[in-house]
């Protein structure tokens, strides 16, 4: 259907409500896109949060068709929901048009009752609703027999899960189990699945894909300020006097927050940038500077020496609220601009420019993702960049802090908050503290090991070593997601028992002998928290496909076949049991949330407003006071040599999601990005005799993936880019297993060298360590 087809802009045939709204939305970025968009404020405002990312992705006249969609009916038969949006952890809230069970649209709810993102809303959460009502969703329980799936009753489907795990338990040990939760799901459901761990079957060993990203940004807050989480809250964000951020493509993986952000910016705030790419936030700052890939403790270091060195540190606040200065600065001397440059390129005039920028404002926040994170020295690049906020005093102040961009949509409360994680409980209450743990093993009424459980990369590994035989996946695509791809469906294929609890069949529920099918997010209720630490009601616009069910009604029916005697009869009363055992909770319950409020945690009782900016008074320490902390000098575990010279790292694209699991049944998306890429430098690609759109065969030590090319100045010459989206070319092929962070046993996922060779289309899109040719084998060796 073409422009004029659907009614153009013409007279009497202009669209009204809905499609009206879309419509002068698609003309006006059609309009302001030959215009210089760095001067264009209204077009800044609009920029991939409205429908003028839409113009660029959906295919011709699918923006219509949504909008039609909802024309078609009269206002009071379509159905009206407010709720939150199930892709990045922004924390958009909007109503979700739906009749009949299709998801027709999405459109900006009351700004009050949108706190973080107002009317914006990006083109996942406004248009990518496909998957809900995909031919190929899991809508009846599936058990394998001879290595063939059929359908089953759940009644079948939980007994053998039943006989599954605990076969297990009584040949060997709860401990041969292990469960891995969803950021994607929500509190309630990752509480549930915390307590079926430790409850039910008894171990520690309960993790989630926050192990895959943020982990170290954990860890390192835990040890530094006190909390796992963003100190500041979005009106500091959107106010501050200057950014410092790195490892961040936040146009792309959270264009909400990049808009405000670059509105800021364009108000007069600075920002400054530190990447190994050239990302798109980049071009909008007031110094951006191209870093190597793994040596981020070095500059970050450097900055701090400079400051320090400089005079330019708030003593008064260091003095008064910090231990471990004399220490720190100290150890800080051996991070002079030489040594710097040399090892993470950095210029020392660059250097100087950066330090002076963020010691002059008034306020800094300090911002970043997995490109600090998913490091073998992860948790150190946290712990330094903490060190710098709190060298200049940047914390507990308006416009000042701490702020990691959160990926998945619910991975600050799911992945965190609740607790499904091998060393706490919910609200970071840890398992190895008797008091602690015997406040929970009486609400539960049973006995819970004392000692830590293994992460999600440790069960992996236990489970190659043969001291895991059993695992429990719910809503998390393991057999994509994890490092070495081939080590991680090698495992899969080996335990003695999988279940897989999802909404598709997923690569890794291929392997399963049992999978439960789930709902949707927007078939559940529930609350998700954002980075910003909101926590937010998620509301069922449709019901359940199927015979599916909610995560947490699945968990509960198996612990009662277990013997134990849950009896939630709705998601609002888990979260009444986390309110009272997660002191950070205690005062949310989703009455508050329906009744308007708005809440941050911590909220500790139900007359707490809640907490919009932390450690305004004290840090959540013994003595209330912030650690500074030595780190550095390292390198990553995987250096670039003579025969794998370049250093890939992996992300994620605007357009997708992932590993793909809902946007890629969004025709419009993979219209425009539907397969995988790798970005290589001008310079690089001429030297390897590679040019725009070739097929490139990118190998490391553990594989090899076959992509297109993207010539672009994006990365430096060193320095390629994969996309993690796509299951057919595997970027996590290429990466390893056993390099991790030492603290909190995150992959490198941001520093695998690699080389680059000419492919063709008949190539296979990747190969596997077994039938990777004999250089790799022998360099694997």
């Amino acid at each position: 259907m073409t422009e004029h087809e659907s009614g153009g802009n013409d007279g009497e045939n202009e669209k009204k409500g809905v499609a009206g709204f879309m419509q002068r939305a698609r003309d006006q970025a059609r309009e302001t896109s030959e215009k210089d968009v760095t001067k264009t404020a209204p077009f800044k405002a609009f920029e991939h949060a409205t429908e003028s990312v839409a113009l660029n992705t959906m295919t011709e006249g699918r923006l219509f068709d949504v909008a039609d969609a909802l024309s078609d009916y009269r206002l009071q038969d379509v159905d009206v929901t407010d709720t939150t949006c199930g892709y990045c952890a922004v924390g958009c809230r909007f109503d979700l048009h739906t009749k009949d069970g299709e998801v027709l649209g999405a459109r900006p709810t009351d700004p009050e009752k949108a706190p973080i993102n107002g009317i914006s809303t990006c083109v996942k959460g406004k248009f990518s609703y496909n998957y809900v009502n995909s031919d190929d969703r899991l809508t009846e329980p599936l058990v394998k027999e001879n290595g063939e799936f059929r359908e089953a009753s759940w009644d079948e489907a939980l007994s053998r899960v039943v006989d599954g795990l605990g076969g297990i338990i009584e040949e060997d040990s709860p401990d041969a189990l292990g469960l891995i939760s969803s950021s994607k799901a929500t509190n309630e459901d990752n509480y549930a699945m915390q307590r079926f761990a430790r409850e039910v079957i008894g171990t520690n060993n309960v993790d989630n894909c926050n192990r895959l990203c943020h982990a170290p940004t954990v860890a390192a807050l835990k040890q530094t300020v006190g909390y796992g989480a963003a100190s500041v809250g979005v009106e500091d964000l959107e106010n501050t006097d200057c950014y410092l951020l790195s490892g961040s493509n936040t146009t792309e993986a959270h264009p909400v927050l990049a808009t405000r952000i670059k509105q800021n910016v364009a108000d007069g705030a600075d920002m400054v940038v530190f990447d190994p790419r050239k990302v798109q936030i980049a071009e909008y700052a007031d110094q951006y500077t191209r870093t190597e890939p793994g040596y981020d403790t070095a500059w970050i270091n450097g900055l701090t020496r400079y400051i320090i060195a400089n005079d330019l540190h708030d003593e008064a606040f260091i003095d008064e609220r910090t231990d471990g200065f004399d220490e720190l600065k100290e150890h800080l001397d051996q991070f002079t601009p030489e040594y710097v440059e040399r090892v993470s390129g950095v210029p020392p005039e660059e250097l100087a420019s950066a330090a002076e920028t963020i010691a002059a404002a008034d306020s800094c926040c300090f911002c970043w993702t997995l490109g600090l994170t998913e490091h073998t020295n992860g948790t150190e690049n946290v712990i330094s960049m903490s060190n710098l906020a709190l060298v200049t005093g940047n914390i507990g102040k308006p416009g000042a802090g701490l702020s990691p961009f959160r990926g998945q949509n619910n991975v600050q409360g799911g992945g965190g908050d609740m607790g499904p994680l091998p060393n706490n409980f919910p609200g970071y209450q840890p398992v190895t503290d008797d008091e602690i743990r015997e406040k929970f093993e009486a609400a539960y009424d049973t006995e819970i090991p004392s000692e830590e459980g293994w992460r999600t990369t440790e069960q992996f590994l236990a489970a190659d070593r043969g001291d895991l035989r059993g695992m429990y996946i719910m809503g998390e695509n393991a057999s994509l997601s994890e490092p070495g791809v081939d080590h991680a469906q090698e495992v899969l294929d080996d335990l003695d028992f999988l279940v897989v609890q999802d909404i598709f069949l997923t690569e890794t529920a291929e392997h399963a002998d049992v999978v439960l099918p789930a709902t949707t997010a927007v078939e559940s209720n529930g609350t998700f928290t954002s980075s910003s630490r909101h926590v937010q009601l998620v509301k069922r616009a449709i019901e359940p496909k199927g015979n599916t069910r909610g995560d947490w009604a699945i968990l509960q029916a198996l612990a009662r076949r277990f013997g134990h005697d849950w009896d939630f009869a709705s998601p609002s009363e888990i979260m009444d049991e986390i309110a009272e055992l997660t002191p950070i909770y205690g005062g949310i319950s989703h009455e508050r949330l329906e009744n308007g409020a708005e809440l941050q945690w911590p909220c500790w009782n139900d007359d707490h407003p809640g907490t919009t900016r932390l450690y305004e008074e004290e840090f959540n320490t013994a003595d209330g006071k912030a650690s500074l902390i030595p780190t550095g000098p390292n390198e990553p575990a995987d250096i670039s040599d003579d025969e794998f010279p370049l250093t890939m790292t992996t992300g994620r694209v605007l357009y997708q999601y992932h590993t793909g699991t809902m946007t890629h049944r969004e025709e419009g998306i993979m219209s425009y990005v539907g397969e995988d890429f790798v970005e290589i430098n001008p310079e690089t690609a001429a030297n390897a005799g590679i040019e725009n759109g070739d097929y490139v065969r990118v190998e490391s030590r553990h594989g090899t993936i076959r992509v297109t090319a993207q010539v672009t100045e994006r990365p430096g010459t060193d320095t390629v880019f994969v996309p993690m989206h796509f299951a057919e070319s595997a970027v996590n092929t290429l990466t390893d297993e056993e390099n991790l962070d030492t603290a909190a046993r995150t992959p490198e996922y941001k520093v695998t060298s690699v080389r680059l060779r000419p492919g063709e289309e008949s190539d296979p899109a990747r190969t596997t360590r077994e039938s990777g040719d004999r250089t790799l084998a022998e360099s694997d060796d």
